[in-house]
């Protein structure tokens, strides 16, 4: 078994999602997106982000909007619209059982009700 690739997948697997979580507190740009991320011990680079995020926005998760910056040109907030809060709120339903059942697999007793 591949332990590395598996996390790997593993990652990519919640890296949707984890995007969502963080636009769900405020609206941000990439480059913060990534930083975020990353300080989450979740590590991604642009190549990665941008496509994911283009998707998202085309799939009407997400909305941007163009705003100027003190440092450089301007930058590209994305927040998350309604139809991305609903998915949001589907894949956090999603995460609660998945979470449950790994638990359940560790031997916890307290998520066998």
């Amino acid at each position: 078994m591949n332990v590395e690739n598996t996390k790997s997948q593993m990652r990519k697997g919640m890296l949707e999602y984890c995007i969502l979580l963080l636009l769900k507190q405020r609206p941000a740009y990439a480059n913060e997106i990534i930083s975020r991320l990353k300080e989450a011990d979740m590590i991604v680079v642009e190549g990665t982000l941008y496509p994911l995020l283009t998707r998202l926005k085309n799939d009407g998760l997400l909305s941007y909007e163009w705003q100027e910056s003190t440092q450089g040109p301007p930058r590209k907030y994305y927040a998350l619209t309604k139809d991305g809060e609903m998915s949001l709120s589907q894949l956090d339903a999603g995460w609660r059982e998945i979470s449950r059942t790994v638990s359940i697999l560790h031997g916890d007793p307290s998520q066998n009700n």
